[in-house]
């Protein structure tokens, strides 16, 4: 079946039943996914689905249906219920679709080889990976291995001529360990993403850093509650970048529920602080040619060396700032209208070494792992329990569990004075390791 024309027809027929404007955005989807536990396989799930949204525009009022059946009947049925639908709902002179019929070119996003590949090696893969893991002494429990990849199909039309549609694949593995000694239990994982089946990492620095991450929390300790630096780990950016993004939401600085609201062109934190927003990074992630509704992406900074850039946006939320889109419409399937999302979101590296950034502190926390909300993107109050790693005289000393770390935003931000060179692009939501000066950590 020609997907691209079946859109294009169906626009017209949406236009047909009295949309004034209309969008079909259509996906095939292919899942596999692989389960592993004690070398033996516990599931292979391989599913191919499609389906079908309409996002309809019946004098400025909006509504929204979808189906996965692709008779005619079922996508008849559907359109006439969303137009139907749009009829009953609240008019927003703000309701438009984009018109930019561009395409952005975007390198490394479909794998034509994954296909080829033999289910035996991609059980092996996951096999392997918890064996290594299971090697060293100290774990002695797995909590599973499994390997899993999505091939994705695209296809967007609406009734201002946009025609558009691409490809894209991500495969990914990974493990989870249990580390035990006496009463002590310790739980590590790792798992990699690609685009590429070829790029993945190999079993045995998945399965290392899955192990490591478990036992080297064994015999933790409690330190007293005082003010002292922390160093931010790769795996805990999202207690940082989450807030930010939260934040930076053009639609939460329209109702006035960010942190951010008229920080445009400010300096809101340290010189070392940029955030990138990068939906054309070849083979990232989170890349794609075009937005959830047709827009085409882009690479923008956010916060520039402390100063505040720009917000991000689809293109109703835009139209009501009075700007543009930025390619922000995030979707998260055919069955829900576009949001606003990132694309590869990550805080942009220095020229300093994790190890060096270690050494240059005296005393201090390395934090590996957070719980609970982390910045809140409406106030800008951070707070979250922390586990990692104690410094002292520029050296790991011992583990650390139940501590509590809080601050605010700005603070946090300002005081970033060490960023590290260890930016892992492969992620699509991340930040190289980096120091707070100073933050509030209680213990005992």
């Amino acid at each position: 079946m020609d997907y691209k024309e079946l859109t294009i027809q169906l626009v017209k027929k949406c236009i047909k039943k009295g949309a004034d404007l209309a969008e079909v955005y259509l996906e095939v989807r292919r899942n596999l996914s692989i389960e592993v536990r004690n070398g033996k396989i516990e599931t292979v799930q391989e599913a191919v689905s499609h389906g079908i949204g309409f996002r309809v525009f019946v004098k400025n009022k909006m509504a929204f249906s979808s189906c996965n059946d692709f008779s005619d009947k079922a996508m008849n049925d559907t359109i006439t219920k969303a137009v139907e639908l749009a009829k009953n709902t609240t008019p927003d002179k703000n309701n438009i679709l984009p018109d930019n019929k561009e395409i952005t070119v975007v390198e490394g996003l479909y794998d034509s080889e994954i296909n080829k590949i033999t289910m035996e090696k991609k059980i092996e893969l996951a096999k392997t990976t918890e064996e290594l893991a299971m090697k060293d002494p100290r774990i002695t429990k797995s909590a599973g291995a499994g390997y899993g990849e999505t091939e994705v199909e695209i296809f967007l039309s609406n009734s201002n001529g946009i025609s558009k549609n691409f490809k894209s694949t991500v495969c990914s593995f990974g493990v989870a360990v249990v580390a035990e000694k006496g009463e002590q239990k310790s739980s590590g994982s790792e798992y990699c993403s690609r685009r590429f089946f070829a790029d993945l990492k190999s079993p045995v620095e998945v399965a290392g850093k899955a192990a490591k991450d478990a036992y080297e929390m064994l015999d933790h300790r409690m330190v007293k509650t005082q003010k002292a630096p922390v160093i931010f780990d790769p795996d805990v950016a999202s207690a940082i970048l989450g807030g930010i993004l939260g934040a930076i939401n053009g639609e939460r600085v329209l109702q006035g529920a960010s942190f951010l609201v008229n920080k445009i062109g400010k300096k809101i934190g340290s010189g070392l602080l940029t955030i990138i927003d990068d939906g054309i990074r070849a083979k990232g992630l989170a890349s794609r040619p075009f937005d959830g509704e047709g827009v085409p992406t882009q690479k923008r900074i956010i916060i520039e060396k402390g100063i505040l850039k720009g917000y991000i946006y689809n293109t109703i939320v835009a139209k009501r700032a009075g700007v543009k889109s930025t390619g922000n419409a995030s979707r998260g399937s055919f069955t829900s209208i576009p949001g606003i999302g990132p694309h590869n979101f990550y805080m942009d590296k220095g020229d300093t070494s994790p190890e060096e950034i270690i050494k240059a502190t005296k005393k201090g926390l390395y934090l590996k792992g957070i719980t609970g909300y982390g910045i809140n993107p409406v106030n800008g109050n951070f707070s979250g329990g922390a586990s990692g790693f104690w410094i002292e005289n520029g050296k790991i000393a011992f583990p650390v569990k139940g501590l509590t770390i809080a601050g605010t935003a700005f603070q946090m931000f300002n005081d970033i004075d060490m960023v590290g060179n260890d930016l892992d692009l492969y992620r699509s939501f991340t930040s190289p390791t980096f120091r707070i000066r100073l933050m509030q950590i209680g213990g005992e």
